[in-house]
């Protein structure tokens, strides 16, 4: 396994991936940080998910369930175990990996769409925030979900509340879903931070989106601000195709100006909504 392409390469810190058809050869590098295997795998399903949502080629569906960005290649960071917990340790573990190897695989674009939450708060100096804040300052573009903790104030979950990155909201969040067995309603993460910063920074769709499922030529629906992320990251590597010399500031004020404006309240949908075509002109 291994890349010399030329397209954009998306990082996400996830369960793993299966090699599901629509990845074809893009999977440009698999580490995993919790086994410590070297085989390429899934044992929940989400980062495949993830992974189809933004680069799956949409092969096995005759295009149906495409991608957002198909040619760009993925590097897998499997940080989370089967049930799709994990340590701190183990996503600052492949921040640094990504970190170190982001020249020699053409990373551009980090998705988390992982995050934790605590009643009491998070601060902006705890390590996770640290950890994305200097991937940032790398020069990476680093895309992170909202949460599913809605729709109370200051509900974003940590890394998200970074006043650095690009976090992710829900903007169908009204739909009643199943995420992970529980039925949920109005429950993307809302701002503002314990810093009083405005979040979450965009939103997408995030409700029964179709992507790769952890078996040979088939596909599921999940739901959740984890879908809503993977469609900006894959939006950005389409904008990084086109546009090879932007830095993350100019992705992030990009997105800002041509997002669309839905009516919501800021601290619920930020700048407004994902247009890929408007931020594509």
């Amino acid at each position: 396994m291994g890349y010399t392409g030329r397209g954009i390469g998306v990082a996400v810190l996830d369960t793993g991936i299966y090699l599901h058809e629509d990845f074809e050869h893009r999977v440009a590098a698999f580490v995993d940080i919790v086994q410590r295997r070297r085989d390429t795998y899934d044992d929940n399903g989400h980062g495949t998910h993830i992974s189809g949502i933004i680069g799956g080629s949409g092969r096995a569906s005759r295009g149906m369930y495409m991608g957002v960005a198909p040619e760009c290649h993925i590097i897998m960071l499997k940080v989370l175990d089967k049930k799709g917990n994990g340590y701190a340790s183990d996503v600052l573990a492949g921040l640094k990996w990504i970190r170190d190897n982001r020249e020699r695989y053409g990373i551009r674009i980090v998705n988390i769409s992982v995050g934790s939450f605590s009643k009491k708060g998070m601060t902006e100096n705890s390590v996770l925030v640290r950890g994305v804040n200097a991937a940032w300052d790398d020069g990476l573009v680093v895309c992170v979900a909202a949460g599913n903790m809605g729709p109370g104030m200051n509900t974003i979950t940590t890394p998200g509340i970074s006043r650095k990155v690009i976090t992710v909201g829900c903007s169908d969040d009204y739909k009643e879903v199943n995420v992970m067995g529980n039925r949920m309603i109005d429950y993307s993460g809302r701002g503002p931070t314990g810093a009083c910063i405005c979040k979450p920074e965009i939103i997408a769709p995030g409700a029964g989106i179709m992507s790769c499922a952890n078996e040979a030529g088939q596909y599921l629906a999940k739901s959740g601000t984890s879908m809503s992320t993977p469609l900006v990251s894959g939006a950005i590597a389409l904008l990084l195709q086109k546009y090879p010399y932007m830095s993350n500031r100019d992705v992030k004020l990009m997105l800002r100006d041509r997002a669309v404006d839905i009516g919501l309240p800021m601290n619920q949908q930020g700048w407004g909504m994902l247009d890929v075509e408007k931020l594509l002109l």
